[in-house]
């Protein structure tokens, strides 16, 4: 039996950080980040998930841009996540078959647009942090916040002021067990873009949308993992390894973690808020919750031996 394996797709997985976002950059991109995933593709049962940083910012911009010169009404944050699923998985598929075909694999593949459950209670809901979308004067922050009822938060490196936005807790992945049975028959499985698209169950058990947040990718993907019974849990970033002391003279690779110590590690805040700190803490809920091994590391390191940081019981 080949092990059913979650891989998360870093944002870099479509987009690099000097370039401009176009088409054929992102096409390049996607082939390029599916052709690394060939030794999982052959021997592993496959769902892949992956983020939407950039693109929804570029759906986010473009509504903003709509409303303000032609009048058109802005497009809520969930659809705009909604959007970004079928965009990426899109170019993801198409490329992910072309590999297929290149290898003379029989695959099929699948995309799913993935609806996740949070609470709309979520304590983030009274303290949004998560940014979206441009940079602002103040003054302009002040009245599309005083406009729209939003709020908005200076950057930490005074590039200006962003929108901020709740980031809930997810609880549940609609049709996870879809997911895992057609992993299970071999097929690849592209699923829970970005988070996925945070809805809440309302009093009369109806699914609701919530416009205003966005869902950490790496804790849905692990939550994904853990309710499918997932052997391995492979969260794919731009570093080989994790690190402590990250870009200090004293800087040390991670091998192998326990999750105690990894928990340690994120007591003492040794990992990046905005970096490696969701990604060690989406691996350590996936061990908690009864997984196996979990799993960081960068695209490339896929075919060696004993690769990336490994974090375990």
């Amino acid at each position: 039996m080949k092990k059913l394996t979650v891989v998360a797709l870093g944002g870099n997985a479509l987009l690099r950080a000097n370039q401009q976002g176009t088409v054929e950059e992102q096409e390049q991109n996607s082939f390029d980040s599916c052709k690394m995933l060939l030794p999982l593709i052959k021997n592993r049962n496959l769902i892949i998930t992956h983020g939407n940083g950039p693109q929804v910012g570029n759906i986010y911009l473009r509504s903003e841009a709509g409303h303000s010169v032609f009048g058109l009404p802005r497009t809520p944050l969930d659809i705009s996540v909604a959007d970004s699923q079928g965009e990426i998985g899109y170019m993801i598929e198409r490329q992910l078959r072309n590999v297929i075909v290149d290898n003379n694999l029989k695959k099929k593949v699948v995309t799913l647009l993935s609806q996740v459950v949070v609470s709309n209670k979520d304590k983030s809901f009274k303290e949004p942090t998560k940014p979206i979308g441009s940079y602002y004067l103040k003054e302009e922050a002040d009245l599309m916040a005083l406009a729209n009822k939003w709020m908005f938060k200076e950057d930490a490196k005074k590039r200006g002021w962003r929108r901020v936005v709740a980031s809930p807790t997810p609880l549940e992945i609609i049709n996870s067990d879809l997911i895992k049975n057609l992993a299970k028959k071999g097929e690849i499985v592209i699923a829970v873009g970005g988070g996925g698209i945070p809805v809440y169950i309302d009093e009369k058990n109806n699914y609701r949308p919530i416009e205003d947040a966005v869902i950490d990718k790496d804790l849905s993907a692990s939550l994904l993992a853990s309710v499918i019974g997932a052997d391995e849990f492979i969260i794919l970033t731009d570093v080989p390894k994790a690190c402590i002391n990250f870009n200090k003279p004293n800087q040390k690779e991670l091998n192998v973690l326990k999750v105690s110590q990894a928990k340690s590690l994120l007591k003492k805040g040794e990992f990046g808020e905005g970096s490696m700190k969701p990604k060690i803490q989406a691996a350590v809920n996936f061990i908690l919750n009864g997984g196996k091994e979990a799993i960081i590391t960068e695209a490339s390191c896929l075919n060696q031996e004993n690769f990336g940081t490994r974090i375990i019981q």
